[in-house]
């Protein structure tokens, strides 16, 4: 479980995240909405230990982020808005090169089952020659090669097509029902979030995101 309590951020005299507290229990998917700026990538990025909050505690599974960064960095998977990829490798190479800085131990067998999982089968095609979609995919399964507990995916759909979007909502659900993950997904696409995610916290000032899912007969929570 994804225990925050006052969580809180600033940049110089800016202040992005203002006592944010909220948890995510083993199985859920949890939608985060807000407009540019509001703090939705700078939060993902303290979950996953990329930056320290200014105040505040994060707690997964019992363990502080204050002195459990290690342990911490390997319950967690990070897929962020941008492709991390080697585009001169195929999609195997990808896998394979990963798994080696990867805490678990698979074999290729294991790596072809999660990318097909995903309905990504270009096993041996190179990353370049790949759609947007399939992209998108062999991203996220990278991320999960070493079996993370917390998922945390910004934007990871963005740009792509409604056949892959669907598809990968469609995992996701499967593996947070399935294998009991923790998974924080930000989106901009308000159908999508709602689809997919059993809770919905809008981050920010701005009511749009909140008057929206309301008038759509959703229950969001403000943070």
């Amino acid at each position: 479980m994804l225990d925050v309590q006052a969580l809180s951020k600033v940049y110089g005299k800016k202040q992005i995240l203002k006592n944010l507290s909220f948890s995510v229990k083993p199985g859920e998917v949890i939608g985060l909405v807000g407009e540019n700026g509001a703090g939705k990538s700078t939060l993902l990025h303290i979950l996953a230990t990329l930056s320290k909050p200014t105040s505040g505690s994060v707690m997964l599974n019992d363990q502080p982020y204050q002195t459990s960064i290690k342990k911490i960095r390997k319950q967690i998977g990070f897929v962020s808005q941008d492709i991390a990829l080697w585009e001169e490798f195929t999609v195997k190479e990808n896998m394979i090169f990963f798994e080696k800085l990867s805490w678990n131990n698979k074999n290729n067998g294991e790596l072809k089952q999660l990318c097909n999982d995903m309905k990504l089968n270009k096993w041996n095609e190179t990353v370049k020659n790949l759609s947007g979609g399939m992209k998108h995919k062999l991203n996220i399964a990278v991320s999960l090669i070493h079996e993370p507990e917390l998922l945390l995916l910004d934007e990871p759909t963005a740009g792509i097509d409604l056949k892959s979007r669907k598809e990968i909502g469609s995992y996701l659900s499967n593996i947070a029902t399935v294998q009991s993950k923790s998974i924080i997904y930000t989106s901009h696409d308000m159908d999508e979030i709602m689809q997919l995610c059993d809770r919905i916290y809008c981050i920010g000032d701005d009511p749009f995101y909140f008057q929206l899912l309301q008038s759509y007969g959703k229950n969001p929570i403000s943070l």
